[in-house]
């Protein structure tokens, strides 16, 4: 089987991927265009970086539908891989800041990501492959 250079695999932490599905289809093309972008080294248009994370690497993209806001969190800071954090439905009507426990979601799940990363290094590692 051929690998196509320079496509880093997706891996979806927690229910981030079953978070997805459920939204319109409309929205899930268009956030699921963003890691996509990244699997390739692109940055989506509409990304942004979230603040409250150290730094760039985990962003944030925004798709409105039919009056309602989603976002995705992902990461693609950790190399070889991108991993999608978090998808949701914005339900605040005030501001444009994302919720706290939104953050917190996020922060937990990038935790895992990094310590499934850590893990599939060494397998990388391990049995002199590459990613």
């Amino acid at each position: 089987m051929a690998v196509v250079p320079n496509i880093r695999p997706v891996v979806w932490i927690g229910s981030a991927k079953d978070d997805l599905v459920a939204c319109p289809q409309e929205v899930v093309g268009a956030i699921g265009y963003a890691p996509y972008e990244a699997q390739k080294g692109n940055k989506h248009p509409n990304a942004k970086t979230l603040h409250g994370f150290g730094g760039a690497g985990v962003l944030e993209v925004v798709e409105d539908h039919d009056g309602n806001t989603y976002r995705a969190v992902y990461i693609v800071r950790l190399a070889g891989r991108v991993y999608v954090l978090h998808v949701f439905q914005k339900k605040s009507k005030s501001g444009v800041e994302t919720p706290k426990a939104v953050i917190d979601l996020a922060k937990a799940r990038l935790k895992r990501a990094e310590e499934q990363h850590a893990e599939w290094l060494k397998e990388q590692k391990g049995s002199g492959g590459h990613g």
